[in-house]
């Protein structure tokens, strides 16, 4: 069922990209830093290489997991008898959550920052910041969700259109679209908004470390992670990492290394803590 709605997820995602990038560009929320065209390449690229990457997994796919817990009967879906529109539900709010844990974890152990940075580096946020992640990331993603559905154990169907909206609700809260306020307060209720994900991608530690959530805006209140505005304002914040305040971000191969360079200084700069003791 879900490979003949694959296609059909895929031209929404689409439909949606090109939207939004057209929105962007008639109502921008911030002034870019760099120009459009190298980014918009080199994170082309990216999205790329991750779905290459993603095609090598093959059945570690989350979907397959899915289906493997259906079919040997094991998680929690598959132990209790929940009604489906119950367990559907659930479904999709619990793997947001898990979705929510896994970006915390992003940032607070280092082996896994070192990858994330990548998608922080962007020295502008906009829709195509959204499939800015490292193939590593997007590999051990898709290894964590996997482990997340098989301890779950909702159906292909559940997990396909979770994917579906954690990929649709990326791109939109990554857009650089200016939204009048009050449908922003309001919105930012229920769901993540451009203006409250785009504090996230400041440089500020402060800032970086708030609003971890994609989808479902509940979880930053519920675990004491949201911030409302970042402290400059969103004229004058600064996006990106502080050490990465260059074009080298928008260079393709820069960014597919960054990882690697970032555990190499991680490991000298240990040594080094070490001599000096």
């Amino acid at each position: 069922m879900t490979d003949n709605l694959a296609p059909s997820g895929l031209a929404l995602s689409v439909l949606l990209f090109v939207i939004l990038a057209i929105l962007e560009a008639v109502f921008p929320r911030k002034k870019r830093t760099m120009p459009r065209g190298q980014r918009w390449r080199t994170n082309g690229i990216i999205i790329l290489v991750d779905t290459l990457a993603l095609r090598l997994m093959g059945p570690i796919a989350a979907i397959a997991a899915a289906s493997f817990a259906e079919q040997v009967d094991f998680g929690l879906f598959n132990w209790v008898d929940f009604p489906a529109w119950l367990e559907f539900g659930l479904a999709l709010i619990l793997l947001d959550l898990a979705i929510y844990a896994q970006h915390v974890l992003a940032h607070r152990i280092p082996l896994l920052w070192a990858v994330h940075k990548v998608h922080h580096a962007d020295r502008d946020i906009d829709v195509t910041t959204a499939v800015r992640f490292h193939p590593v990331e997007i590999i051990l993603s898709m290894l964590y969700k996997s482990v997340v559905v098989l301890l779950l154990g909702p159906t292909p169907f559940a997990v396909f259109v979770f994917a579906l909206l954690l990929n649709l609700f990326a791109m939109f809260n990554h857009a650089n679209l200016r939204l009048p306020p009050p449908l922003d307060r309001i919105l930012r209720l229920f769901v993540v908004t451009p203006d409250m994900h785009r504090v996230h991608h400041s440089t500020l530690v402060t800032e970086t470390d708030r609003n971890f959530g994609f989808s479902i805006a509940l979880w930053d209140r519920l675990f004491g992670t949201y911030t409302a505005q970042p402290a400059a304002g969103h004229d004058d914040m600064v996006i990106g990492l502080t050490e990465y305040q260059s074009d080298d971000p928008a260079e393709t191969w820069w960014s597919l290394a960054l990882p690697f360079q970032a555990l190499k200084n991680t490991r000298n700069n240990s040594a080094v803590d070490r001599r000096t003791k």
